[in-house]
């Protein structure tokens, strides 16, 4: 497999994950060679160390931000991270070639379950609508976007009901699996 470099977004994986905690554990046993990338654990201050987070990217052949969507979008620590990391002369602009041709696929995950995500349903616009900003920072970039892994209904709120736990652990069990299957056919 290519160098894989899967960035973590959550702000509290150890304490207050459930969906994104399950993924990125089966990630780490199923993919030892991949080198994951924990902003939390890095960055519990959101100060970061952009030399360090550019080398990683720069080693790095397919790029998958693990997160879930927090009110729409990605959790704080990520855009932090992004928005510290990715500058122009660096991942954008006439000199900005860092992360040209890299790919880059999103694996996340949303409380609300995923029929919720439809035109002028509940959340009023399907899930697709939350991946714009990465597709056109990918573009901006020059990075190719390969698309998403989505699993939706995994939300905290149901964690006290046994029978919704085996439902949501099995969800993320799968949602990992099918990060594999796409990490392998990118790695083609």
């Amino acid at each position: 497999m290519k160098n894989v470099l899967i960035v973590s977004g959550h702000t509290n994986l150890q304490g207050d994950s459930f969906a994104n905690k399950i993924i990125l554990e089966d990630l780490q046993a199923k993919l030892p060679n991949a080198t994951f990338d924990f902003l939390d654990q890095e960055y519990p201050n959101f100060k970061i160390d952009v030399t360090v987070e550019r080398k990683k990217l720069e080693a790095a052949d397919i790029i998958v931000l693990q997160f879930p969507i927090f009110w729409y979008s990605m959790p704080s620590l990520m855009a932090k991270w992004m928005e510290d990391t990715f500058v122009h002369g660096w991942s954008h602009g006439s000199t900005g070639k860092a992360l040209h041709g890299k790919k880059l696929l999103l694996s996340f995950t949303t409380g609300a379950p995923a029929d919720m995500y439809v035109e002028g349903g509940i959340q009023m616009y399907p899930v697709e609508t939350m991946t714009t900003r990465f597709q056109q920072m990918a573009n901006l970039c020059g990075l190719v976007y390969e698309g998403y892994i989505y699993t939706g209904g995994v939300s905290y709120a149901s964690r006290p009901d046994a029978e919704k736990v085996k439902i949501m652990e099995a969800a993320c069990h799968e949602h990992a699996d099918c990060v594999i299957t796409r990490l392998k056919e990118l790695s083609k």
